[in-house]
């Protein structure tokens, strides 16, 4: 085998980890109806939830599972109080959706009230889930869809979009997983849950769907940081590489509505839109600020936002987009990999971290505590590698040997660990920095 191929079977690898495809092997199908030539719906079982999940499928038209054609994906996401069924019901998705070469997955976003799930695995007071929405979304359906339909199975030909909760849980999934999607769409979305009036729609969500107060990340008020760990507007800067889109009405009463007051839910939303589109521009971070101006929360909004925003999906499925060159990325995780890199932190509080211009050449890691960071597969399997480590204690030179996937590991030493949970009133986080820079 050259090296050549050798390296490209390594990013193989690397692009579709294990964890992530076994994920695959926890959902089981409860039951499969055909609803249409296209469209399919189905009940998937999995350990992440406590009752199955409805999900349904958009498949284009000609699909046959045994020719060789792939597809890309789009995921899309239904709002608060709907199920995986509004997108086709009453979202008009089968026949906006005609005629393009495109896998449409609708699934489940919330529980037994139909209320919302908010992308989240719960903390549940600590106890953890079920439900655990993210590890069925993230880590089981999307390799489950994978291996059952004919798909391009990675970044390159998948894409996120959704509505309200669907456009924050859009946005959020696609700034903690950036190596899953080239595409991620906000349709009046409520993208920052930062606002008081999102928290009191969480809140209520939340007891709709079964969850004892602050069952999802926690009273805000003590646990503002796990609140931001999954706030697109907080993560804005891991967007960075997607083609972005942010739709929005601004409540007052437009084309497809009746008159009558003005509609407070978008109100907010669009409120939240503003504050993502601005965050973005301040990055540099290119994206469609689509605010529309009259409009309410209603589906013939999200209906033109879809048929608005498909042309900008299937283009960019088309370009077939590359991952950044250098990747950027923010967590409140004690662990985390993007892009095949791995980053394991050992500190005493939740807090951010971020690992930033992070590519062959080297990377930063701000934070507290000891840090082990495990590069992408972008060396010579057994190559030596001479770095250079700057940290508080000073600038040292090391020799770094790539494992046999191509990976360097580096054992850092970033500043006292913080003690005191990150936002939480009376305490103050510290960051400290650690840079290595590889040689040629």
């Amino acid at each position: 085998m050259g090296l050549g191929l050798l390296f490209a079977v390594v990013v193989a690898l690397f692009a579709a980890p294990p964890a992530l495809a076994a994920g695959a092997d926890e959902v089981t199908v409860a039951s499969s109806e055909r609803l249409s030539p296209r469209l399919t719906e189905l009940s998937l079982k999995t350990p992440a939830l406590a009752d199955p999940a409805l999900v349904r499928v958009l498949l284009p038209a000609g699909y046959d599972p045994k020719a060789a054609k792939r597809y890309p994906v789009l995921y899309l996401l239904h709002g608060s109080f709907d199920t995986a069924k509004s997108w086709t019901d009453k979202g008009d998705a089968e026949n906006i959706t005609k005629g393009l070469p495109l896998i449409v997955v609708m699934p489940a976003m919330a529980g037994k009230g139909d209320a919302g799930g908010w992308a989240a695995n719960w903390r549940n007071g600590g106890a953890g889930g079920p439900p655990r929405w993210d590890t069925f979304h993230i880590a089981q359906l999307i390799p489950w869809v994978d291996a059952n339909y004919r798909t391009v199975a990675g970044r390159r030909g998948r894409a996120v979009a959704g509505l309200s909760m669907g456009g924050f849980s859009a946005m959020s999934y696609a700034a903690r997983h950036p190596d899953l999607f080239a595409a991620a769409a906000s349709f009046s979305g409520a993208v920052d849950t930062n606002n008081a009036g999102v928290q009191a729609v969480v809140e209520l969500e939340t007891l709709a769907d079964g969850g004892a107060p602050g069952a999802i990340w926690g009273p805000y008020a003590t646990d503002e940081v796990y609140w931001r760990g999954a706030n697109p507007l907080d993560l804005a800067a891991n967007l960075r590489g997607m083609t972005l889109s942010i739709r929005t009405g601004d409540g007052n009463r437009g084309p497809y509505d009746q008159p009558g007051p003005r509609d407070g839910i978008e109100t907010v939303v669009a409120a939240n839109s503003k504050s993502l589109h601005d965050r973005l521009a301040r990055l540099g971070i290119a994206h469609v600020y689509d605010a529309y101006g009259p409009g309410t929360h209603s589906w013939p909004y999200w209906q033109q936002d879809l048929k608005r925003e498909l042309p900008r999906l299937m283009a960019t499925f088309a370009s077939n987009p590359k991952p950044p060159s250098a990747i950027a990325y923010s967590s409140t995780d004690r662990r985390f990999g993007v892009f095949g890199w791995d980053v394991a932190i050992k500190r005493d509080a939740t807090e951010f971290a971020e690992l930033a211009a992070a590519s062959k050449r080297g990377f930063r890691l701000q934070g507290s505590g000891t840090a082990t960071v495990t590069t992408a597969p972008l060396y010579a399997p057994r190559s030596s590698h001479r770095a250079t480590v700057k940290t508080r204690d000073g600038r040292r030179k090391v020799t770094a040997t790539a494992d046999k996937a191509g990976r360097l590991r580096f054992a850092l030493t970033l500043g006292p660990s913080n003690t005191g949970q990150q936002y939480r009133a009376g305490t103050t986080t510290k960051v400290f920095t650690a840079t290595v820079a590889v040689a040629k």
